[in-house]
C-alpha cells in the first residue's frame, strides 16, 4: 500500500465524465492532489488527463468498469503501489435512465442496479481498505433527486440511487469512528452540459443563467466536504440551483 507519510496524495474520481465528475478532478488538482481519473475505457478520459496536465495539474487517466470487482481491486491496487495514497474516493456515476415500470425489463433494472449501487458498493469498500490502514480518508458519493425520492418512470434508477444512499450512511456510521469521512452528496437539478442546453433551452434563455448547476460549483462543495474538520463533518449535503422546486 502507499506511504502514509508521503506528501503526495491521490484524488481517485470514478466516473470522469465531461461535466461533474470531470469537474472534481480539476478542481482536486488545483490542489495539488494527483487526479487518477477513471471510466469503462481509458481513451475516454484522456482528454481530461490533458486538460488537467494543461493546467498545471498531474493527472494518470485509468480504464475500468466499476461493477467487477477484480478491476476495482486492481484499480485501487495499482494507484495505490504506482501514483499516491488514496487520500479521496469520489464515486460519479450516474445510471439515469427513464421507463415505465411496466416496460423496464430485468436486465434493464439490474444494469441499473449494478452501475449505481453494486460499483458504489465496491469502490467504497476498496478505497476504505486502502484507508483503514492510515487512519483518514475522505469518500464522497454522489446522489440525485432519486436518492430521497421516487418518481413516475424511475423505479430502476431510483431503487439504484436509495441504495447508494443508504451505503453511504452505513459507511459513514461505520467508518467515521475510525477517521474516513464518508458523505453524500445530492444533486438535485438540471447540470450545465449539452444535453440541458439541446433538451431545456428554457433554462439556458434566463439571465443570468444561474438555473442551471454549474459543475464548477458543485466540485467546490465535493473540496469543502474533503476540507472540513472532523469535530464538524457534513455526512448529507443537497446542492440545487434556486429556480428547482422541491
Amino acid at each position: 500500500m502507499g506511504d502514509p507519510d508521503s506528501p503526495r496524495r491521490a484524488a481517485l474520481v470514478v466516473g470522469a465524465g465531461d461535466s461533474t465528475g470531470g469537474a472534481i478532478a480539476r478542481r482536486f488538482a488545483r490542489e495539488g492532489y494527483i487526479a487518477c481519473v477513471t471510466r469503462r475505457t481509458e481513451a475516454k478520459v484522456q482528454p481530461l488527463v490533458e486538460r488537467i496536465r494543461a493546467e498545471g495539474g498531474e493527472a494518470h487517466g485509468f480504464g475500468s468498469d466499476a461493477r467487477r470487482e477484480d478491476e476495482v481491486s486492481q484499480l485501487v491496487t495499482r494507484i495505490e503501489r504506482d501514483v499516491a495514497p488514496i487520500e479521496v474516493a469520489v464515486f460519479n456515476i450516474g445510471a439515469n435512465v427513464r421507463f415505465d415500470v411496466a416496460d423496464t425489463t430485468e436486465r434493464v433494472y439490474r444494469k441499473v442496479w449494478e452501475m449505481g449501487a453494486l460499483a458504489g458498493f465496491l469502490v467504497g469498500r476498496e478505497a476504505s481498505r486502502a484507508m483503514l490502514s492510515r487512519g483518514r480518508g475522505t469518500i464522497l458519493f454522489t446522489g440525485a433527486t432519486a436518492s430521497v425520492r421516487g418518481g413516475a418512470g424511475y423505479s430502476a434508477f431510483a431503487g439504484a440511487k436509495h441504495a447508494l444512499r443508504a451505503l453511504a450512511q452505513s459507511m459513514a456510521r461505520e467508518l467515521g469512528p475510525r477517521g474516513i469521512h464518508v458523505a453524500h452528496v445530492i444533486v438535485d437539478g438540471a447540470i450545465d452540459t449539452q444535453f440541458i442546453a439541446d433538451n431545456f433551452p428554457e433554462r439556458y434563455a434566463l439571465k443570468p443563467r444561474d438555473g442551471i448547476l454549474d459543475p464548477d460549483a458543485i466540485a467546490d462543495n465535493y473540496w469543502h466536504l474533503h476540507t472540513q474538520p472532523r469535530n464538524a463533518w457534513t455526512h448529507e449535503l443537497d446542492l440545487r440551483p434556486w429556480i428547482e422546486h422541491w
